[in-house]
C-alpha cells in the first residue's frame, strides 16, 4: 500500500492562490499564498490600502500595486515620498507669483492671495508706489528720473495728485538741446512743464480737455487728431495710464518745451 497524496490532483482542492500541504496520508492543508488571505479553499487579493492607508500619510494616495503591494503619493500641495508629506506653501517659492511689492497669504491647498503691500496700489500681480517710484521701474521713464534726482526734483514724491507727461528715454538720451539747458540753468523748468499738480487725469479724461496748466505754471495744449492725443501740437502721447499712488504718468515722444 501507498499513501494517498490529497495534493495530487487539482492542488488538492485548494484556491489556486494557495499552497497544498500534505500532513498525513490521504489528507492535505491549504495555505493561501502570500498577499492573500482566506481559509485556504478561499483566498483572496488583500488591499493593504484598506487598512490605515496602506501605511501612507493621511495625506496621500494609496494606491494598490499587487498582492498586499502598494505605493504611496502625496496628494497635491503635499512633497515627499508618500509614507511623509509636507505641505507646500505657494508663497514659500518667488513668493507666490505675486509682485515683490505685495504680500502672499496660503488660503487653501493650492490657492493664495496676493495683496499689495501699505502704500502700493495694484492687484497683488503687479503692484505700484507712487510715480516717482515707478519712473525709475521703467526704461522708458528711467532717464526722466536720473533727470529729476539730478537737480533734487521731488515734487512727485509728494502726495499729489500730479499728471506727468514723460518724454521717452530715447528722445531724452539723443535731444542736442538737453546739455544747453543744463548748462543755462533751466532743465528744472523743462522738467517741471511736464509736471502738472492737484490732478491724476486719464487718457480718457485729457481727450475731453484742450488745456491744463503745468507745475511750472506755463499751460499745456491738448488736441485730439486721428485717434491720438498731441501735446502743444507736437508731442504725441505714445503710452498712457501707468497709474501709481499719487498720480498718472503718460509717455510721450517729443519734450515739451515752456
Amino acid at each position: 500500500c501507498s499513501a494517498i497524496d490529497a495534493c495530487e490532483t487539482s492542488n488538492g482542492g485548494c484556491s489556486t492562490k494557495a499552497e497544498c500541504r500534505r500532513t498525513t496520508p490521504g489528507n492535505r492543508a491549504c495555505v493561501c499564498n502570500a498577499g492573500y488571505a482566506g481559509d485556504g479553499i478561499v483566498c483572496i487579493e488583500i488591499n493593504p490600502c484598506l487598512e490605515n492607508n496602506g501605511g501612507c500619510d493621511r495625506n496621500a494616495e494609496c494606491t494598490q500595486i499587487g498582492p498586499n503591494q502598494a505605493i504611496c503619493n502625496c496628494l497635491k500641495g503635499y512633497s515627499g515620498d508618500g509614507k511623509t508629506c509636507t505641505y507646500i506653501s505657494l508663497c514659500s517659492q518667488n513668493n507666490g507669483g505675486c509682485s515683490e511689492f505685495a504680500i502672499c497669504n496660503d488660503t487653501e491647498l493650492t490657492e493664495r492671495t496676493c495683496t499689495c503691500k501699505p502704500n502700493y496700489i495694484g492687484d497683488g500681480f503687479k503692484c505700484r508706489g507712487n510715480i516717482f517710484q515707478e519712473l525709475l521701474r521703467d526704461s522708458n521713464t528711467s532717464r526722466f528720473y536720473f533727470h529729476l534726482e539730478a537737480l533734487s526734483i521731488r515734487d512727485l514724491a509728494g502726495p499729489g495728485p500730479f499728471t506727468l507727461f514723460v518724454p521717452h528715454t530715447g528722445v531724452l538720451n539723443s535731444d542736442v538741446r538737453i546739455k544747453d539747458w543744463i548748462a543755462k540753468g533751466v532743465m528744472a523748468q523743462v522738467l517741471r512743464y511736464h509736471m502738472v499738480g492737484c490732478a491724476s487725469l486719464l487718457y480718457s479724461d485729457l481727450t475731453a480737455i484742450t488745456n491744463i496748466t503745468s507745475l511750472h505754471g506755463d499751460p499745456i495744449h491738448i488736441s485730439y487728431s486721428q485717434n491720438s492725443l498731441v501735446l502743444n501740437n507736437n508731442a504725441e502721447i505714445l503710452l498712457s495710464d501707468t497709474i501709481g499712488t499719487n498720480g498718472v504718468i503718460h509717455i510721450i515722444n517729443q519734450i515739451l518745451v515752456p
